[in-house]
């Protein structure tokens, strides 16, 4: 009977919701719709943010977006990072010039 009931424990905390991390810097659209408080309108303005402005430096720089104040911050919560890692087109841009 323990061992039933150990394994019922362990199976619940391993089956548990996964939340992955999204990179503010390189996510997609999609991939930025996915987060809690980030609807079509939103993730197309982080995306034009980030072309026009670059590659954002913390996660705090969304409070600079057009849409998003502290309370889309707070539903983000952890679910958001900030890479500072130029992409592929970033890159192939920067040896162009």
């Amino acid at each position: 009977m323990k061992k039933l009931f150990l394994m019922a424990i362990l199976l619940f905390v391993f089956t548990g919701p996964v939340y992955a991390v999204v990179d503010i810097n390189t996510a997609t659209q999609a991939e930025l719709e996915s987060l809690q408080g980030i609807g079509p309108a939103k993730a197309k303005a982080i995306i034009e943010y980030r072309e026009k402005h670059g590659l954002f430096t913390s996660t705090e720089g969304l409070n600079n977006v057009d849409g998003i104040g502290p309370g889309t911050m707070k539903q983000l919560g952890n679910s958001i990072t900030a890479s500072n890692m130029p992409n592929a087109e970033t890159t192939a841009a920067m040896t162009v010039q």
